[in-house]
């Protein structure tokens, strides 16, 4: 029970660490170009070099999906508030994180956040 607790308690010092360091990222979106193809280079192509490119799904049938950003910072004048929502599912780590954020906090969007080998679902909502 004492490491779960610890760990509980790590997480949660990460989010809030992630969040003040995130403060002015802005959303990210995600685009699926089909078959994992030559996925870094289209995904580049049409998003720019700092988008990022993945290949997922099941063998035989991966796909290319990219990440990027795709709205300005929220303005740092504004009140916004962090949160988070745990982890991110390696099923659906983007999509999955912003419908919770949304879900939990009114008008939240949501991103994951890796950090070493933990994946967390970062929260950003007006306050």
């Amino acid at each position: 029970m004492e490491r779960i607790t610890s760990l509980v308690f790590f997480a949660s010092f990460l989010i809030i660490f992630v969040s003040v360091v995130n403060q002015t990222r802005g959303d990210s979106c995600d685009e699926s170009l089909g078959l994992c193809e030559k996925c870094d280079e289209r995904c580049k192509a049409k998003h720019g070099p700092s988008c990022i490119s993945k290949c997922d799904g099941e063998v035989g049938m991966l796909s290319c999906t990219c990440t990027y950003e795709c709205a300005p910072p929220l303005p740092p004048k504004g009140n916004v508030c962090s949160g988070g929502t745990g982890m991110c599912s390696g099923k659906c780590p983007y999509k999955c994180c912003d419908t919770s954020c949304a879900q939990k906090y009114n008008g939240g969007r949501g991103f994951c956040n890796s950090l070493g080998n933990y994946n967390f679902c970062q929260c950003e909502y007006p306050c």
